[in-house]
């Protein structure tokens, strides 16, 4: 599960969590279970090994950030090749756990791959945008803002 918070004050959910409101400075938050699906507002994919990666084979890998409809936007990692993802594309959370740590609990790590269907097919985006889109699209505050893409 992904953890966020959420304002009492003005409602207001964040990721990763915090302490204090970022829209109305309210000091105490609720922690909030957020959703294990989301839409891709942006995307791009990285040629070169991720960091602390020993396999030299490894092509590369995809970062996104992903809307979640309980509201907040976040980034992540995306577990899939170059030619999986689209702007708009349903996406869901893949949780894997790396290690315990020294008190036993798991370490946890999430990522999002393409929703599946019940037969095993990977969900079409609801964009216009290709699949080969990618973008160098900052994130802001509004939400309504159109992504930006372009061919790789």
């Amino acid at each position: 599960r992904l953890l966020g918070s959420r304002c009492p004050a003005c409602g207001e959910v964040f990721f990763p969590r915090r302490l204090v409101c970022a829209k109305c400075l309210h000091e105490g938050t609720e922690d909030v279970e957020l959703s294990t699906r989301g839409t891709i507002w942006t995307w791009t994919y990285c040629h070169v090994p991720m960091i602390g990666k020993k396999d030299a084979d490894v092509a590369g890998y995809g970062v996104a950030q992903v809307d979640l409809p309980d509201g907040p936007r976040v980034q992540s990692i995306l577990s899939g090749g170059p030619d999986d993802f689209a702007i708009g594309m349903e996406v869901e959370i893949d949780l894997e756990t790396l290690r315990q740590n020294r008190e036993g609990d798991d370490v946890v790590i999430y990522r999002f791959r393409p929703v599946r269907d019940g037969a095993g097919a990977t969900s079409t985006a609801t964009s216009t945008a290709t699949s080969t889109a990618t973008s160098t699209a900052t994130p802001d505050s509004d939400r309504s803002a159109e992504p930006k893409g372009g061919a790789r």
